[in-house]
C-alpha cells in the first residue's frame, strides 16, 4: 500500500469538506503571518476553524463535530465550559476583573498549589508556563551566583525555551548545557564539566511536547545527586506532568526537586503559570527584602484565573479524581498498544497516564533522537484519518484525555485507531 497515495485522498476529501475553515484561514493570512498566532495549531493545508466547544465536543466553522482528544493540550482537563468552572469565572465577572490590587483569591489557589505539591514552600503565579519557566531560571542564576544552565533535546520549557532539535534560534539568550534525555552517563559527564558554573537543571519528567517520553526513574535521581553533589538546583518542568498524579510526577517518583513550574489546568483552563519551591530560594521576590528581584505581570493573579483554579482544585480534581482518571489513561494506552501488536505493526502509544503520543516504531523510545526521522508520514495519515473519524487530535500524534470523556468515547476512539491499523496496515512499519 501506498501511504502517501492514502494520504493525498484524505487530504483532498479534507479540503473539500471543510470550506468555511478554509475560507477563514485565507482571510486570516491577510493580517497574520500564515493566518496563525500560535505555531503548534497550523497545518496544511490549512487548520480547521473552531467555532464552540462543549464538554468533550467541538464544532467547527463547518458544522461539523468532533470529541476533543486533544484538550487544549492538556489546559482542557476540564472540558469546555464545566458547569462549576463557568460559575466561578461568572461570579469573578460580577466582582470585577480589574481589580489593581490584592485581591481575595490568590492567596487561596497557592495554598491549594502547596498542599497539592509539598516541595513548594512558596510560590508565585505568572500568565504562562513559558513566564513561569523563564523566572525560574532567573531565581536559579541569582541565588546560586552561575550562568549555566543544563537543559535536554527535545525538552520544552515555552515558547522562547525550547529544544526540539537542539538550540532554537528563538530562545532566551541564556548560557544552556544540551544533554541527552535518559542518558545517566551523559548527564553527569556534563555536569562534572560544568560543575563550577552550573546554576541549574531545569527537566521535564516526561518530556510532553518532545513525544511523550518518560523519564527513567534512575535517571531522574541521578539528576537529583548531580545537582545536589554540584550545589545547583534541580528544576522540575511540571506544566504538563502535574496532572498525572495528585502531586505530579514528583510524588510518583519520590525526588523532591528544589524548583517546579506549573501551568495549563490548575487556573482552570483560563491564562495561568506557576514557579515555586524552596523557602529560601523564593525569598527573592519578597518586596519587603531589600534587593529582591522584582516580578512583573499586570495578570498575574487575575480573578478569572485564580476563581477557576481554586473551584478546579477543589471541587473538580480532587486526589481521587485524579488518581481514577489517569488509571484510565494507562488502561486506553495499553490497549492501543495491544492492538497494535496483535496486528503486528510497529506502531506504539509513549506516555503516562492521561497523556500520549503516537511513533511508528516498536523499538523502545529514550529520547528523541530514538524517534523515527520518517514518522510524519504515518501521523499525518493518523490525523486526517481520526479527523475523519470524528475525533480531534494533534497532528503530531499527541493525545489527551480530559474528564468529560466517556467510556463510550474511550470505545469509540480505541475502534477508530484499530480501523487505522487494519486499513493502512499493510503500509505501515512493521
Amino acid at each position: 500500500m501506498n501511504l502517501d497515495i492514502e494520504l493525498n485522498r484524505l487530504r483532498d476529501a479534507y479540503w473539500a469538506g471543510n470550506p468555511e475553515s478554509r475560507a477563514r484561514h485565507e482571510t486570516a493570512t491577510a493580517v497574520m503571518p500564515g493566518g496563525n498566532t500560535r505555531s503548534v495549531l497550523y497545518y496544511d493545508p490549512f487548520p480547521l476553524a473552531i467555532a464552540r466547544g462543549e464538554g468533550a465536543r467541538l464544532w467547527d466553522a463547518d458544522g461539523h463535530e468532533y470529541t476533543d482528544f486533544l484538550g487544549e493540550f492538556t489546559a482542557g482537563l476540564y472540558g469546555h465550559s464545566h458547569p462549576a468552572i463557568r460559575d466561578a469565572v461568572i461570579t469573578a465577572l460580577h466582582g470585577g476583573i480589574n481589580l489593581t490590587g490584592h485581591n481575595l483569591l490568590e492567596a487561596q489557589l497557592a495554598q491549594l498549589v502547596t498542599q497539592r505539591f509539598p516541595s513548594v514552600q512558596r510560590l508565585r503565579f505568572t500568565n504562562s508556563g513559558t513566564e513561569a519557566n523563564l523566572l525560574a531560571i532567573a531565581a536559579a542564576k541569582r541565588f546560586t551566583g552561575r550562568q549555566k544552565i543544563l537543559v535536554f533535546k527535545g525538552g520544552y520549557h515555552g515558547g522562547v525555551v525550547t529544544f526540539a532539535g537542539g538550540h532554537s534560534p528563538i530562545n532566551v539568550p541564556h548560557d544552556f548545557v544540551l544533554g541527552t534525555y535518559n542518558d545517566q552517563a551523559g548527564a553527569a559527564a556534563l555536569v562534572a564539566e560544568h560543575a563550577s558554573d552550573l546554576a541549574a537543571i531545569l527537566v521535564e519528567p516526561m518530556q510532553g511536547a518532545g513525544g511523550c517520553i518518560v523519564g527513567r526513574p534512575a535517571f531522574m535521581a541521578d539528576l537529583r545527586r548531580l545537582a545536589t553533589e554540584a550545589g545547583a538546583l534541580l528544576m522540575f518542568d511540571e506544566v504538563m506532568t502535574s496532572r498525572l498524579t495528585p502531586g505530579g510526577r514528583q510524588a510518583a517518583l519520590g525526588i523532591v526537586p528544589d524548583m517546579t513550574t506549573l501551568g495549563k489546568y490548575i487556573g482552570g483552563g483560563m491564562s495561568f503559570g506557576a514557579f515555586g519551591g524552596r523557602e529560601d530560594v523564593m525569598a527573592l521576590f519578597d518586596p519587603r527584602q531589600p534587593g529582591h528581584l522584582g516580578h512583573a505581570g499586570t495578570f498575574n493573579n487575575n480573578v478569572l484565573s485564580m476563581s477557576a483554579g481554586i473551584v478546579g482544585l477543589s471541587q473538580i480534581y480532587t486526589p481521587e479524581v485524579a488518581v481514577a482518571f489517569n488509571a484510565r489513561g494507562d488502561a486506553l494506552r495499553e490497549r492501543l498498544n495491544a492492538t497494535c501488536k496483535t496486528h503486528g505493526v510497529g506502531l506504539q502509544f509513549t506516555g503516562l497516564g492521561s497523556l500520549m503520543n503516537l511513533h511508528a516504531t516498536r523499538d523502545e523510545i529514550r529520547n528523541v533522537d530514538d524517534i523515527p526521522a520518517n514518522e510524519h508520514l504515518v501521523k499525518d495519515l493518523f490525523f486526517f484519518h481520526m479527523l475523519a473519524h470524528g475525533f480531534y487530535v494533534a497532528r503530531r500524534g499527541f493525545i489527551v484525555l480530559s474528564l468529560p470523556l466517556t467510556d463510550a468515547d474511550l470505545e469509540r476512539f480505541h475502534g477508530a485507531v484499530e480501523a487505522f491499523v487494519v486499513q493502512y496496515g499493510a503500509g505501515l512499519p512493521a
